[in-house]
């Protein structure tokens, strides 16, 4: 399933735009005193409560609320934050313990114990978000409290993952005072105990962030408060890099923005690149007549032409992807390639004609228009050009903001649809079972008990990931086989900023989240 110690960290390369900028990434510095950090992305929350999430909004939860545990700076695998101590206390990776460390509090002064963790997690499964992170919890039985500082997890089935799923943000603490234990929160305001508190939000377009005094936890804050500001399209939010008006950017930077950015005239600005997990993929509705064929979606398999997508449209700032599981995690495979070899239509045409179709099959595909970056309209004028001018398809487009898409495809009212995964840890596990079963981060129940009732659970029983890679490859053999997921490309992480801010090399964790306390404004040269 995954190695331990491999790092998914970005291998971090400085495109050294000048010297000086080259320079300045790495310098040392002090709390910024020029008032905050503005940070711009592309990536809005959809909500603030953790209980509806599993999606990109855990950017923002990461810095607002607390988990057991989190990545410090360095780290590949959980370490406790709002605890000070968890482990598996038996040899069956079935009974995990975690102490908190002492006088916790949440922002608003309320105490913080073992009680309000179990609210927390309980709250998940209570409210059972369609598509949400309770999807992350099939492992667990149930949640014990021993006294005020102690926390006790009994897992069903041998899990050594689990200790991965508590760090997500998707397991961020809230105060049972705050938070109604059967619905979520819908005030607009939050009250968590991370490093930051929500000082002010407006929805799509700015969150303001200030230290929060309570806070007790492994982050070291560079900084005393960052401003988020949500953009629509990459080629604002670089332009208010270029102005001034913004120090940073992460999420949503466009393949043109990307390569400018990489060549000569932008002495004031900084680039740091790196490796990265986040990929891209379509998903077929079998609720629709069309998409609910294997025929068709292996014909679509056969004629989608990664390396074009990823040169024509993104610049080659992503690469082809044929699996599920990225390149740089133990297990991957290129099960696709393997299986369909390079994009023909000859081979579809016969695919479709074995299964009887021999018409112009009509598909439509949906895709968020403010998600995942600029190029996804273009992304998906590609895939309708690559399909029609095979002869085989006729292809629809719609599109849909983030807010509303997301209820759109829980409802299963997609035949054919866009979306894109950032890690919720370094796993493999988390690119195949976060997808298959009943309940998945789809919306859409995927039955394959196979992976969900064999391989997985077998993965999770061995300690050391490094010898489950079998059932990792088989896995993926199977989702090739139904094709019912079909991954188009794996992308690279791109921090842009001022010259004279720091910490962006350091400010990823190893789920592609910026952790922002990492950011400062250097005082010195």
């Amino acid at each position: 399933m995954f190695n331990r110690n491999r790092c998914l960290r970005p291998a971090v390369v400085i495109a050294s735009i000048s010297l000086v900028a080259g320079c300045s990434v790495f310098s040392d510095g002090n709390p910024d005193s020029k008032g905050p950090i503005v940070v711009g992305t592309t990536s809005a929350p959809s909500t603030l409560d953790p209980a509806a999430a599993w999606d990109g909004s855990w950017e923002l939860f990461r810095n607002i609320y607390q988990t057991l545990l989190a990545y410090p700076n360095g780290a590949t695998t959980p370490q406790p934050d709002a605890a000070s101590s968890c482990r598996f206390t038996d040899a069956s990776n079935r009974t995990y313990r975690c102490e908190l460390r002492s006088g916790m509090k949440f922002a608003d002064g309320h105490p913080l114990d073992a009680g309000a963790v179990k609210y927390s997690i309980d709250r998940i499964r209570n409210i059972n978000v369609a598509g949400g992170p309770a999807g992350l919890l099939g492992s667990l039985d149930r949640v014990q409290v021993v006294g005020d500082r102690e926390v006790v997890f009994q897992l069903n089935k041998p899990d050594a993952t689990f200790p991965f799923v508590l760090a997500t943000p998707a397991m961020s603490i809230v105060d049972p005072e705050d938070y109604p234990s059967h619905a979520l929160r819908n005030d607009g305001r939050v009250y968590g105990s991370g490093p930051y508190t929500l000082k002010s939000y407006q929805e799509g377009k700015q969150a303001v962030l200030v230290k929060n005094g309570n806070y007790k936890g492994f982050a070291e804050r560079r900084n005393d408060a960052v401003t988020i500001r949500y953009f629509q399209d990459s080629a604002t939010m670089v332009k208010a890099l270029r102005d001034r008006t913004i120090d940073v950017t992460y999420r949503g930077l466009a393949a043109d923005d990307i390569v400018a950015l990489q060549s000569k005239g932008t002495e004031d600005l900084q680039l740091v690149e790196g490796a990265g997990a986040d990929i891209s993929y379509l998903v077929f509705n079998p609720k629709d007549s069309w998409a609910a064929k294997p025929a068709v979606r292996k014909a679509v398999a056969q004629i989608v032409d990664r390396p074009a997508l990823a040169h024509n449209v993104y610049k080659d700032t992503v690469d082809p992807l044929y699996s599920m599981v990225p390149k740089g995690l133990t297990g991957h495979t290129t099960g696709f390639f393997d299986d369909f070899g390079d994009p023909s239509v000859p081979k579809a045409r016969k695919i479709l004609s074995e299964a009887g179709i021999t018409g112009k099959v009509p598909l439509t595909l949906w895709y968020t228009t403010d998600r995942y970056g600029s190029e996804t309209a273009k992304e998906f004028q590609e895939l309708k050009r690559q399909l029609e001018d095979s002869g085989l398809f006729t292809v629809t487009l719609q599109s849909r903001p983030w807010k509303t898409y997301v209820v759109g495809y829980q409802k299963g009212e997609y035949p054919v649809f866009g979306r894109g995964w950032s890690p919720d840890f370094p796993d493999a596990d988390n690119f195949i079972a976060p997808f298959v079963g009943q309940q998945n981060a789809l919306g859409t129940p995927y039955p394959s008990p196979e992976i969900t009732k064999v391989l997985l659970p077998e993965s999770r029983s061995v300690s050391d990931r490094a010898n489950v890679v079998k059932e990792f490859e088989r896995a993926q053999q199977i989702l090739v086989n139904d094709a019912r997921l079909l991954p188009l490309w794996q992308g690279k992480q791109y921090v842009a900023a001022s010259d004279d801010i720091s910490g962006g090399e350091r400010a990823l964790d190893p789920s592609s989240i910026m952790t922002m306390w990492e950011l400062y404004r250097k005082t010195s040269w």
